[in-house]
């Protein structure tokens, strides 16, 4: 007899057995009980298999438990969100069914899409670079635009920023961006002015830290050059600071930078739609102030970048998280129109925490239910401390600081909750 993993097969045996040599030699010879041996010789029917198949007391198939509300909720965000995983929407919407429920909705609706594994595994270095100091290292890298299919229609038709400059701090995961028109070196090193005057100014300490580029012409210029770019010399005219560069081809050392890359597309870029140069950079400076404010990171421990900061050093400004996304096409004009001035602080900065405030562009405080009055603690706690702006007053009436006395909310397609800023 040919030998199977089905039951039905060893059940034969034993009601042969049975009928050949009794029931109680036959228990005894399968190690079972004389009762599960009489049970199959009474619903067996000899010379077939019938009567031996498993007859089950409870329903064929469980009753589904789900929501139907939690249900159609679940299908509905991740139509919008679909780069998002189930612990993350779980977690943002306090959707009350499981993470395990939620992949099985998305499954059955045929939602999840199957995402491209890597062959090598990467090292797993999280616990070396978390004993860095902060800022020891800031990765800088540039982003393509033009190749994201959701945005590059709107990037022609309303003639929106083709690439996307970034920096990342690596033990905090703070980022900072700007954008350009063009790949430039010119871009990349008033960027990086930016940035060097934006950490000085919140207190950060550079001493002893390094920028990470790749060898991209937009920072290190020509190939055959024979002198150090412009963007190594701005860097390293700071006082104990080095422009480092990555071996070439070695493009898993700016993963901390790319990761950020990966998400920005993700969650950003895929899901916003933009009518003009100016919802773009409020989107994005919503987008950059929520990913260093209210967005935690499950491989940090689900800190986010300020409250690494802030844990790590008190002493740093809470200003650090909060800077725009920068206009280099805008800020290098002006600085055409004045080319007498020098250095970074002769043209005024477009897009400091007190205009933004004044002219109420985009804030975004939370990533928490639409339809909730429910506000998450920490990033109303720490925008608003960013928004009293110690010491400083308006121009109207000196005795009355900046405050954010009010906001409004709008639902942005992402679904996130986007706060206008009123100043007193």
């Amino acid at each position: 007899m040919r030998q199977s993993k089905d039951p039905k097969w060893l059940r034969l045996k034993i009601v042969r057995y049975a009928r050949d040599h009794g029931v109680k030699p036959a228990a005894r010879m399968f190690d079972t009980t004389p009762k599960t041996v009489r049970k199959w010789l009474r619903r067996w029917e000899p010379g077939s298999l019938r009567g031996l198949d498993d007859q089950r007391k409870g329903p064929n198939s469980r009753r589904s438990k789900i929501d139907p509300k939690q249900r159609v909720k679940a299908l509905g965000l991740k139509k919008k969100l679909k780069s998002w995983g189930a612990e993350r929407i779980r977690r943002e919407f306090d959707l009350t069914i499981s993470e395990k429920a939620i992949c099985k909705i998305w499954k059955e609706e045929g939602l999840l899409r199957k995402k491209r594994r890597k062959h090598k595994t990467k090292n797993d270095l999280r616990e070396i670079k978390a004993r860095w100091r902060l800022f020891e290292q800031i990765d800088i890298d540039t982003k393509y635009l033009f190749d994201i299919p959701e945005y590059w229609p709107q990037m022609k038709r309303y003639n929106l920023p083709r690439y996307q400059y970034t920096a990342r701090d690596v033990v905090s995961g703070l980022q900072f961006l700007g954008y350009a028109s063009e790949c430039t070196l010119t871009c990349a090193t008033l960027f990086a002015e930016i940035i060097i005057d934006h950490l000085k100014k919140c207190g950060v300490n550079l001493k002893q830290s390094r920028f990470q580029t790749d060898n991209g012409s937009e920072f290190i210029g020509s190939w055959a050059a024979k002198e150090p770019s412009i963007f190594t010399k701005t860097v390293e005219g700071e006082s104990g600071l080095k422009h480092h560069t990555i071996p070439p081809g070695a493009h898993t050392y700016q993963a901390d930078v790319e990761t950020v890359h990966r998400i920005i597309e993700d969650e950003f870029f895929e899901v916003e739609k933009f009518r003009s140069t100016q919802m773009f950079f409020d989107k994005t400076t919503a987008y950059v102030i929520w990913f260093n404010l209210a967005r935690t990171n499950s491989y940090k421990n689900y800190k986010t970048p300020w409250e690494i900061i802030h844990k790590r050093d008190p002493t740093i400004d809470h200003k650090v998280a909060i800077l725009p996304a920068i206009p280099l096409d805008e800020i290098f004009r002006k600085k055409l129109e004045k080319p007498n001035l020098r250095g970074y602080l002769a043209v005024q900065y477009p897009f400091n925490y007190k205009r933004v405030a004044a002219r109420s562009s985009y804030y975004l405080l939370s990533a928490g239910k639409p339809d909730s009055d429910r506000v998450r603690v920490s990033a109303q706690r720490y925008l608003i401390d960013c928004l009293k702006q110690k010491g400083e007053t308006n121009k109207k009436n000196t005795s009355r600081p900046w405050l954010l006395v009010g906001y409004r909310v709008r639902r942005s397609t992402a679904g996130i909750l986007l706060v206008y800023g009123m100043h007193a």
